[in-house]
Order: C-alpha cells, then sequence, then structure tokens
C-alpha cells in the first residue's frame, strides 16, 4: 500500500489493493438443472451481499440457532444436515456458483425451509453481514489446503478469521473444521490452541471423532478404503 495506512485510504486513492484470498473464483458452467434451480429458488432461499447487518430470525421467519456452512461444494452434505435438523436454521456460502445451483436444486426437490445460501467471500460475509453472537455452530469442511508451503498464508485457518468466527459465535456455539490434510489438521489445531475465547472439546489430544450430525461423502469412503485419513476439530466459545 505504500504510503496508504490502510486499504480505505488507498480506494479513496483510487489505488487498487490486492488481496490474499483463501479460495479461488471458479464460476465453471451451469447445468440446465442448475440454472433453473437458481431462478426458480434463488428469490427465496438466496441471500444477496449486500456488506449491511442482517436479521436473521427475519431471513428465516423464526427465531432458532443458526448454523453456517463455509465453502459447502455441491451442497449435498449441507442439505442432508438441514434436512435431518429442521429445528435448526442453515447458511451455506459457497463461490462456486455451479455448487449453488446444486444446492438448490436438492433442498428445493426436498421442499426445505430451513436452509438460505450466499454466493461471496466468507470473510466478508462474516465481518460485514452477520452479527455478533448470532450463530450456534460454524463448519468449514475440507477447505482448499494450499498443501505448498509458500501457499499456507492463504489457508483460511489464521487468528484474524479465527477471532471474527469467535465473535460471530453464541456463547458456547462450536467451531467445527475437517480435513483429509495432516498438515493442514495440524495447522488448524496450532492456530485454535492459540487463539483466545476457545476450548477444545476433544477428550484428549487436538481431535474428535467424527460427530454423527456431519454426513460421510462418498470422498470420505474413497478415502478411507485407500488408507487416507480424516481430522475433525471442535473447538467452543468461551469467551
Amino acid at each position: 500500500m505504500g504510503q496508504y495506512k490502510n486499504e480505505q485510504e488507498a480506494a479513496a486513492a483510487g489505488v487498487y489493493v490486492s488481496k490474499v484470498r483463501s479460495f479461488v473464483k471458479r464460476e465453471g458452467r451451469l447445468t440446465r438443472g442448475q440454472a433453473k434451480a437458481l431462478e426458480d429458488h434463488w428469490p427465496t432461499m438466496g441471500i444477496e451481499y449486500t456488506g449491511e447487518p442482517i436479521d436473521l430470525t427475519e431471513v428465516f421467519g423464526r427465531d432458532a440457532p443458526v448454523v453456517l456452512e463455509i465453502g459447502f461444494g455441491m451442497g449435498k452434505s449441507l442439505v442432508e444436515m438441514a434436512a435431518n435438523a429442521p429445528e435448526q436454521n442453515f447458511i451455506g456460502i459457497e463461490v462456486h456458483r455451479p455448487g449453488v445451483g446444486a444446492a438448490l436444486a436438492e433442498a428445493g426437490e426436498r421442499g426445505l425451509t430451513n436452509l438460505r445460501v450466499m454466493e461471496h467471500d466468507a470473510v466478508e460475509v462474516l465481518k460485514h453481514m452477520l452479527p455478533p453472537g448470532s450463530l450456534s455452530r460454524l463448519q468449514l469442511y475440507f477447505p482448499d489446503p494450499w498443501h505448498k508451503k509458500r501457499h499456507h498464508k492463504r489457508r483460511i485457518v489464521q487468528p484474524e478469521f479465527v477471532e471474527t468466527v469467535r465473535t460471530r459465535l453464541t456463547m458456547g456455539g462450536h467451531f467445527h473444521m475437517a480435513t483429509d490434510w495432516e498438515n493442514y489438521a495440524q495447522h488448524m489445531a496450532e492456530v485454535m490452541n492459540q487463539a483466545e475465547g476457545y476450548t477444545n472439546t476433544a477428550e484428549s489430544g487436538d481431535y474428535v471423532p467424527r460427530p454423527e450430525y456431519r454426513p460421510i461423502t462418498k470422498f470420505e469412503v474413497r478415502g478411507q478404503k485407500l488408507g487416507h485419513g480424516v481430522w475433525d476439530l471442535i473447538y467452543e466459545r468461551n469467551a
């Protein structure tokens, strides 16, 4: 940024500041079904990014615990969780438009009313649209591991991010991560164990067994047959 103290000053001066992203924007090609689902269901299930705080009770038409998932892929697990827990409200954030369309298609087929989706940078949504203390659980399943050492700075689990997550969780709310990269699991544990305001829910060590509410995917089953591991970490907000 040179002579500018922050991004706001640079922007005011008309200078573009490159941001380190934890994801790669992938438009992809929509199938007819995905395009139709976006057209049919986005008006009722989609949340547009506005940069302004939203009233989640108004968004869902009821007051219920809210679970947020970042990076839901094609949405199968997210839709299944929402279907299995009708007493909870679910929000999914995904930057891959075909995934958003696929999730809306399946949610529409199941007639779900407790699921909303967004297509935007999750960090910006957390910071600007979700009120403090509004989430009962935040789910981050199989995020991009950025396995090359020079790319580790792009990993979404970093001190600033986990502090933002903490402020958005209710007291006693959970931050649940899962990864199939042991190195990333170790990184997650290292960052979280140093973060203030969290307690690791593991009975021993850093990792917990996969909770029943997280569906096991075909990808996981295939990986397990090949001897690959999956690590779940659940931390509870305590301050």
